[in-house]
């Protein structure tokens, strides 16, 4: 379905799904009557805090999406696969006034006009320049008229046990700021896809940290066998596909403690890893030959070097930073060739939350504390990834790394509920993609927001899908 310029050129067939964005607040699903079941003892006017601070930094991080180009590139389709970048900004203040001004707070719709122009599942990315939209300025204004609104609304909603399953935790205020930040993500793959340089750091902060003792660390960990909790039902603002907690039996196995880099995915493209059949599922190979791929996408060879493009810059290949936009094929391609395989989406969720001393599962793999800069490469920072076996403090119990951010991370395994999996607030976030057609992604990238990142977080997507920030870990049996 598009057509990207120069070496990677090829044509995918699939729109891309969007990321919650079938909001329909009168068609609220789940446990109605009760709310979710969030965890007892939470402080409201800590949840408070916290939506007010989710919400304000996701609409920083709009702004400076959305203010580094000119109208011209904010109207424009950049990629029959995106949306143009106006059409982000104005879904994000619709969908926010539907879900915290109409369905919590009871108001009258600001522009009901528009609700069908900004439904994504009515308007495929291909065709949405054709329709009318809001331009930029209007655009502008309409979601800061929202945004006020909505931050009038949080200061009076009552967050405690009294309030409506969408207010109770602040379940609503969370899900509109991790939506937000989704959109975030998907402008940041835009901004990848344009032409031309892309100023998204303001002001530039510092490089991400020097690997501390990196020689010492392991090519791989080793994860021992029997039974965790996975899931959650106790994260206030997890979402439908994360809940509820259940006990998983995992046989050991062994996990690359970090990411696969770039140098050692070039070993697999110089062992003519991309003309060799017996590496590739049947489907990824009729992929390779029918598009001509040799390499990850935005990669190219020149005078005897590896280069990319990095938002609207060409530079080396580093060969110490974890490998970035390939698809599943690729990934399951690569495990194959080193005599290895993907992780199940199980196994990767051991590895990075299951603490074998007190045999409890953590939120994050260094524990309950929320990430932190000296943590994870998470929020746009650094607009790449770290080099392989950076952030040690973030490692989990069993010594693997970069698990939280940097890159998501594919998985062998195909995108289903949970045993107990109750749709909430709507059926179309999650359910409507369960099933083989989609594969699960873990852990986040450096695109990722906090807000939207954790250890049970469950990202997906299509095998084919390359333009995502996504790489990968490979596993093997004990």
């Amino acid at each position: 379905m598009t057509q990207h310029r120069g070496h990677e050129e090829h044509r995918e067939e699939f729109e891309p799904r969007e990321l919650s964005d079938a909001f329909d607040p009168n068609q609220v699903s789940g446990p109605a009557a009760t709310g979710f079941p969030f965890a007892p003892g939470v402080d409201p006017e800590a949840l408070r805090r916290r939506a007010l601070d989710a919400l304000l930094a996701a609409r920083d991080r709009t702004t400076l999406l959305t203010d580094s180009v000119d109208d011209g590139e904010l109207t424009a389709q950049h990629s029959p696969l995106m949306s143009p970048l106006v059409w982000d900004l104005a879904h994000i203040g619709n969908q926010e006034e539907q879900w915290l001004l109409r369905a919590v707070g009871g108001r009258e719709a600001l522009r009901p006009e528009i609700d069908g122009l900004y439904n994504a599942f009515e308007h495929a990315r291909a065709s949405r320049p054709s329709l009318p939209l809001l331009a930029p300025a209007e655009a502008r204004t309409y979601a800061s008229d929202v945004r006020g609104r909505a931050l009038e609304l949080l200061e009076g909603a009552p967050l405690h046990e009294g309030g409506g399953p969408l207010e109770r935790a602040g379940f609503a205020f969370g899900m509109i700021a991790q939506h937000e930040q989704q959109h975030d993500e998907t402008m940041l793959i835009t901004h990848q896809l344009r032409a031309g340089p892309a100023a998204l750091t303001a002001p530039a902060p510092p490089a991400p940290p020097e690997p501390v003792g990196a020689g010492t660390v392991p090519s791989e960990v080793f994860v021992p066998g029997g039974p965790f909790t996975m899931g959650t039902s106790a994260e206030p603002w997890a979402l439908d596909n994360e809940r509820p907690a259940h006990r998983r039996d995992v046989a050991a196995f062994h996990l690359d403690a970090s990411p696969v880099t770039c140098g050692a995915y070039l070993r697999f493209i110089e062992d003519d890893g991309y003309g060799d059949e017996r590496w590739w599922a049947p489907d990824g190979w009729a992929m390779v030959r029918e598009h001509g791929l040799s390499a990850p996408l935005f990669w190219r060879r020149e005078a005897g070097q590896w280069l990319r493009r990095r938002f609207g810059v060409t530079e080396p290949v580093p060969h110490d930073e974890p490998v970035l936009h390939v698809s599943w094929y690729e990934a399951d391609a690569y495990a194959r060739w080193a005599g290895r395989r993907l992780p199940t989406e199980a196994e990767w969720e051991k590895a990075a939350r299951h603490d074998p001393v007190s045999g409890r599962s953590r939120r994050y793999p260094w524990g309950d504390e929320d990430p932190t800069p000296e943590r994870a490469n998470l929020g746009q920072r650094h607009l790449r990834p770290a080099r392989s076996g950076a952030y040690p403090q973030g490692r989990s119990p069993a010594g693997a790394g970069q698990l939280i951010g940097d890159v998501w991370e594919w998985t062998s395994s195909d995108f289903l509920p949970y045993p107990g999996f109750v749709a909430f607030p709507y059926r179309e976030y999650s359910e409507v993609f369960f099933g083989p057609g989609h594969k699960v992604l873990r852990g986040g990238s450096f695109a990722v927001d906090q807000v939207a990142c954790r250890g049970t977080f469950r990202n997906w997507d299509l095998p084919v899908r390359r333009q995502i920030f996504a790489g990968f870990r490979t596993a093997r049996d004990a």
